[in-house]
C-alpha cells in the first residue's frame, strides 16, 4: 500500500459523519435538561433551544471551514493554538478538556437519573440488612448521595472503566445507535402528538409564565446540547471527500438536532403541565415521566388487552441510557485526544499522555479526566444545571477564540491555510459567532460562571508557570503583529511580547566522534536533525585520558589533538552536506569516555544525541546507556545510535508497536520526509490474518498522531517481528527502530530485539531512544 492509497481508506461517509455529530448531541440534551429548562423558561424553553441552536449553527460555519483547510490537524485546540499562540492554546485545550469532564459528568448524571426510574422499586434482601433498592441513597458523613448520583457514580466508573481498557468507537456502531435513538424518538412523536394538548402548553393564558427575559438564560442552560458537532472536524482525515462532506456534517448535524429538539420540547410543552417540571421525577427523567402519557394506551386482540404503558416507557429509558452513555463515551474519548495534543506541543507534560503496558491507552490522562468526573458528580450531582452550564462556558470560550483564529488565518493568510470550504458572510458571521458566543456567557448560573472562570485562570497561570518555558511554537497572531511592532499599537505589541513563549535555548544535536576522520555520515545525519528544528550541531571528540595521566597534566597533548581535530572536521565540513546548518567542533578530554557523552549533553542542555554504533561499544545491548549505568542513570536527552552502512535515505522504514521510543522513530522519519524527500514505510506485525483489520486500524491512527499520513502501510501477519523486519528492511535503505524497553537483567538472559536486527539487516539503522524514568527494578527485569 502507498501513500497514495492510504486515501482510498477513507471509509467514513456522508452518513457516518452526521451520526458521529447527532448521536453526540442528542444526549442529556434531550432526556434531562427539558425538565430543568422549562423550570427557567416555561413554554417558551422551545425558543431558547432554538436560540442556543442557531448560535451553535454560526460557530459550525466557523468550524466547518478550519475542518477543512486543516482536516489532518483536527480538533480546537490546534486551530487556536496555531492562530493565536500557546496561551490560548492553553487555555482553549484546558477548556475544552475540563468543559468535557463537566459534560461528561453532567451525562453520567442523566443516566443515573433514567437508571434509577428504570430500577425504581426493586429492591434485594441483604443478609444483616433487610431490603434495600438497587440504587439506595448514602450518607458519608454530612455527604449525602442520592439514588441518582449513586448511578451516575456506577456509571462515570464504567464508562472510565471502558475507555482505559482501550474500546473503540466506530462510525458503524455509531450509525446504529443513532439509528435505533432516532426511530424510538419518531415513535414517541407520532404517538405522543395525538396526546398534545395545546392548553397544556399555556399558563394562564401565557407561554412565558417566568418573563420573557428568561428565555435567554434559558437558551444559556441548554447550550451544552449542541456541544458534539465539532467532533466531526477531529475525524476529518477519516471522511471520504472532506472538503464536501465535512461542512455538510458539521452543519447538518446541527440543523437536524435542532430541529429534532424543537419538535421533542414543544412536544413536551404540550403533555407535561408547566408546574409539573418542578417534581423531582420529572426533572430527573422528563421523557420516561411523558412517554407514561404517550404511551398509556390499551387494546384488545382476541380477548387479551394488551397495554403500550410498560414497553414505551422501557423503550424511551432504554433510549436515554443509549444516548446519554454514547454522549459520555465520546466526551471521554475525546478528551484524550485533546491531552495528546497538548503534551506534544508541551503545554502539558508528556508523561500525562503514557500509554498503558497492557491497554495500549493513554491511562494516566483517562484515570485523571475519570478523577474529575466523579468529582463533578459527587461534589455537584444535586445541582445539575451547574455541571451543565460549567461545560457550556468552556465551550463558549473555545468557540468564540475558534471565530478569532479564523480571522487570524484570513487575514494572515499563511501558506497552510487553503479551505476548500469557506464561511459566507466574511467577516461579519465570524464576528457574530465570537459576539454571542461570549454574550451568551452573562446569562449562564452564577456560582457555574465563577467554577469555569477558576479553570480559565488557571489555564493562564498554568502557562505563564509552566508552558511558557517548556513550548516552542508560537501563533500566528504573535509573529504578525512583532513582525509589523513598528506599524502596531504599542498595546498590542506588549502584549504579543508578553505571551510570546519564552526564549528557548538554540536546539542543539550533539555527535560524539571517535575518528574525524571517517564521521561524514554521522554528521550529515546530525544536519538533517538540527535542520528540521532550526538548530545547530556541536560535533564533539571525546578523547579517553589514561587513568595514569592527570587530565591537566595531558593539556600540551589535548591541544596537538584539538588542532588536528579541527583540520580534519574542516575537511570534513567541506565534504559533507551539512544542509547550511552550524557546525561547533571542540574536543573533550576525560579518563571516562563515554560517560563524557553524558555530561556533554547535559551541559549543552542537547535535544538529540547521534552516536555510531560499533562492534564491541557499550551501546550494543540494545539501548544508549552501559550496563552498568543503567542502574544509575536516565539518558539526559534523546539519542539516536546510527548504524553507518552509507547514509541512503529515499526509502526508510519505521516499524511501530507504540511507545515513546516509537514516537521518536516517527518525528526522525518526518525529518527525513520534510528535508530529504524520503518514502516513509510504517509497519506493525500481528499475529495471524485475523488480527490484520486491527493492525491496520492501529497503524492508521498512529500515522495520523504523528503526522505521517502520507507514508506507506505495511501490515505483516507473521507474528515474528525480528523475521518481519528484516524481511522487509532488505526492500529499503534505511531502518529507524525504536530502542528496546527491556530491563538489564531481561536483556542478558533473553536478548535484544534491537541488537539482533541490526546485525540481521544489510542496511543503515537508527536506533531512537527516548529518556524515561525508571525505577531499579525496572531497570533490572522489566520485560
Amino acid at each position: 500500500m502507498t501513500g497514495g492509497d492510504e486515501e482510498l481508506a477513507k471509509d467514513l461517509g456522508l452518513i457516518s459523519a452526521l451520526a458521529i455529530g447527532i448521536g453526540t448531541m442528542i444526549g442529556a440534551g434531550i432526556f434531562v435538561l427539558p425538565g430543568i429548562a422549562a423550570q427557567e423558561a416555561g413554554p417558551a424553553v422551545v425558543l431558547s433551544f432554538i436560540i442556543g441552536g442557531m448560535i451553535a449553527m454560526i460557530n459550525a460555519f466557523s468550524v466547518s471551514e478550519l475542518g477543512t483547510a486543516m482536516p489532518k490537524a483536527g480538533g480546537a485546540y490546534y486551530y487556536i493554538n496555531r492562530a493565536l499562540g500557546p496561551l490560548f492554546g492553553s487555555i482553549s485545550g484546558m477548556g475544552d478538556w475540563i468543559g468535557l469532564a463537566f459534560a461528561s459528568a453532567f451525562y453520567a448524571i442523566g443516566f443515573g437519573g433514567y437508571l434509577a426510574d428504570l430500577l425504581d422499586g426493586i429492591v434485594v434482601t441483604v443478609p444483616g440488612l433487610g431490603e434495600l433498592a438497587l440504587l439506595p441513597t448514602i450518607a458519608i458523613g454530612p455527604l449525602v448521595l442520592t439514588d441518582i448520583q449513586i448511578g451516575a457514580v456506577l456509571a462515570g466508573i464504567a464508562f472510565v472503566g471502558v475507555n482505559y481498557m482501550g474500546a473503540k468507537e466506530t462510525g458503524g456502531i455509531q450509525t446504529v445507535i443513532v439509528t435505533i435513538l432516532l426511530g424510538l424518538l419518531t415513535i414517541f412523536a407520532i404517538v405522543g402528538f395525538f396526546s398534545f394538548d395545546w392548553g397544556t402548553v399555556t399558563v394562564d393564558g401565557s407561554y412565558t409564565p417566568e418573563g420573557t427575559a428568561a428565555i435567554l438564560p434559558g437558551a444559556a442552560l441548554v447550550f451544552v446540547s449542541y456541544l458534539g458537532y465539532a467532533k466531526i472536524a477531529t475525524i476529518g482525515e477519516e471522511l471520504k471527500n472532506p472538503g464536501r462532506n465535512l461542512p455538510i456534517a458539521i452543519i447538518g448535524s446541527v440543523g437536524i438536532v435542532m430541529v429534532i429538539y424543537t419538535i421533542l420540547v414543544g412536544l413536551l410543552m404540550g403533555l407535561i403541565p408547566h408546574d409539573e417540571f418542578f417534581l423531582d421525577e420529572v426533572e430527573a427523567a422528563p421523557m420516561s415521566y411523558a412517554a407514561e402519557i404517550v404511551f398509556d394506551y390499551a387494546f384488545t386482540v382476541a380477548s387479551l388487552e394488551i397495554s403500550l404503558l410498560g414497553a414505551g416507557v422501557t423503550s424511551i429509558t432504554i433510549a436515554a441510557l443509549l444516548a446519554t452513555a454514547s454522549s459520555a463515551n465520546a466526551s471521554i474519548l475525546a478528551s484524550a485526544r485533546i491531552n495528546f495534543a497538548m503534551g506534544r506541543d508541551k503545554i502539558v507534560s508528556d508523561s500525562l499522555n503514557a500509554i498503558h503496558p497492557r491497554f495500549a491507552t493513554p491511562y494516566r490522562s483517562i484515570a485523571v479526566t475519570g478523577a474529575m468526573i466523579i468529582i463533578f458528580i459527587v461534589a455537584l450531582g444535586e445541582t445539575v444545571e451547574i455541571l451543565s452550564s460549567a461545560a457550556s462556558i468552556l465551550h463558549l470560550v473555545v468557540y468564540a477564540l475558534i471565530n478569532a483564529s479564523l480571522i487570524v488565518f484570513r487575514e494572515t493568510n499563511p501558506p497552510e491555510y487553503d479551505p476548500d470550504f469557506e464561511v459566507p458572510f466574511y467577516p461579519y458571521l465570524p464576528i457574530t459567532g465570537f459576539v454571542l458566543s461570549l454574550a451568551l456567557i452573562y446569562y449562564m448560573d452564577n456560582l457555574a460562571t465563577l467554577i469555569a472562570g477558576a479553570f480559565v485562570v488557571f489555564a493562564v497561570v498554568w502557562y505563564f508557570w509552566y508552558a511558557r518555558t517548556e513550548t516552542e511554537l508560537e501563533g500566528i497572531l504573535g509573529s504578525y503583529i512583532l513582525d509589523r511592532s513598528e506599524e502596531m499599537p504599542d498595546v498590542a505589541v506588549s502584549a504579543a511580547t508578553a505571551a510570546r513563549p519564552a526564549d528557548n535555548d538554540e536546539y542543539t544535536v550533539v555527535v560524539p566522534v571517535s575518528n574525524p576522520r571517517t564521521e561524514s555520515n554521522l554528521l550529515s545525519l546530525a544536519s538533517v536533525v538540527a535542520k528540521a528544528n532550526d538548530g545547530v550541531v556541536e560535533a564533539v571528540h571525546v578523547v579517553e585520558v589514561p587513568d595514569q595521566t592527570p587530565l591537566e597534566e595531558g593539556s600540551e597533548h589535548l591541544r596537538r589533538i584539538d588542532e588536528e581535530s579541527q583540520r580534519l572536521m574542516t575537511r570534513v565540513r567541506e565534504s559533507t552536506e551539512t544542509m547550511d546548518v552550524p557546525v561547533n567542533v571542540r574536543t573533550v578530554a576525560s579518563h571516562r569516555g563515554f560517560e563524557e557523552l553524558f555530561d556533554v549533553a547535559r551541559r549543552e542542555q542537547a535535544d538529540k544525541v547521534v552516536m555510531g554504533w560499533g562492534p564491541g561499544r557499550p551501546w550494543t545491548a540494545g539501548r544508549a546507556e552501559r550496563p552498568i549505568d543503567e542502574l544509575t542513570h536516565d539518558l539526559p536527552c534523546d539519542f539516536l545510535v546510527f548504524d553507518d552502512e552509507g547514509l541512503e535515505t529515499d526509502r526508510v522504514l519505521v516499524p511501530t508497536a507504540g511507545g515513546p521510543d516509537s514516537d521518536l522513530s516517527a518525528e526522525v522519519a518526518r525529518y527525513m520526509r520534510d528535508q530529504l524527500d524520503s518514502e516513509i514505510t510504517l509497519m506493525h506485525v500481528v499475529d495471524g490474518d485475523q488480527d490484520r483489520v486491527d493492525g491496520e486500524e492501529f497503524l492508521t491512527a498512529w500515522a495520523s498522531d504523528h503526522d505521517l499520513e502520507d507514508a506507506e502501510i505495511l501490515i505483516d501477519t507473521s507474528g515474528d517481528v525480528e523475521g518481519a523486519i528484516a524481511g522487509a528492511a532488505a526492500e529499503h535503505s534505511l531502518l529507524v527502530i525504536g530502542a528496546t524497553e527491556r530491563g538489564l537483567l531481561s536483556r542478558l538472559l533473553r536478548g535484544s530485539l534491537a541488537y539482533d536486527v541490526v546485525n540481521e539487516v544489510d542496511c543503515s539503522v537508527i536506533l531512537a531512544e527516548r529518556p524515561t524514568s525508571r525505577s531499579l527494578w525496572e531497570r533490572l527485569f522489566a520485560r
